[in-house]
């Protein structure tokens, strides 16, 4: 069982949380989960970037309005880099993506899928990242298992892009254990993040 380690950086701005879970890591005697608490999402972005960089899987959650713990799978400790953190700021706009199929457009099913996972890349590579992107009943697909997009929807989580896929739609379609990027969700707060949004785009 992996040891687990807590790194409080509540009240810190960047690049402060980065400096403090790196030190945590570079401590670790072997594998273990670091949790780090910060209270605002350009810290959350930024930890889940330096986790990316050094091959770590990390993720993040909402534990309340100021307060935000990410989790970094450590499975070996890290030498303190030389290196000054860059502290980049939030990259993402009030925009929301909705995906409600595996395919863009109509006509043919084959070349829209393979236009969604150009729509995706593209996205991914905008100076403006949008906030969420929601998946829902076809849309499901490009966040499991097999999915030709997940290396690009992985690097949009990893700058702190929402990634929610319809929890319903992922049991209809068998799809519940095959989850490989992001988190579920239901209506609800699929209806309250399209309606909080200042530009919802559908590919």
């Amino acid at each position: 069982m992996a040891h687990m380690v807590t790194v409080d950086a509540m009240g810190e701005q960047c690049p402060i949380p980065v400096v403090k879970a790196t030190k945590a890591i570079g401590e670790l005697a072997g594998p273990a989960t670091v949790e780090v608490h910060v209270d605002n999402e350009t810290a959350v972005q930024n930890l889940l970037r330096m986790a990316a960089g050094k091959g770590f899987a990390a993720r993040s959650q909402q534990a309340e309005p100021r307060h935000f713990v990410v989790t970094i799978e450590a499975d070996r400790p890290v030498e303190p880099s030389d290196e000054p953190v860059a502290c980049l700021p939030d990259l993402r706009g009030d925009i929301v993506v909705a995906v409600g199929s595996a395919a863009m457009g109509t006509g043919s099913d084959e070349l829209g899928k393979t236009l969604m996972k150009g729509f995706l890349y593209a996205v991914s590579q905008q100076e403006q990242l949008p906030r969420t992107i929601l998946f829902f009943n076809g849309g499901a697909y490009l966040t499991t298992e097999g999915s030709a997009s997940l290396e690009d929807l992985r690097t949009m989580e990893a700058q702190g892009v929402e990634i929610l896929t319809c929890g319903t739609c992922l049991d209809f379609y068998g799809l519940k254990e095959k989850l490989a990027v992001g988190g579920v969700t239901n209506m609800y707060a699929i209806v309250e993040k399209l309606t909080r949004a200042a530009k919802v785009i559908r590919p």
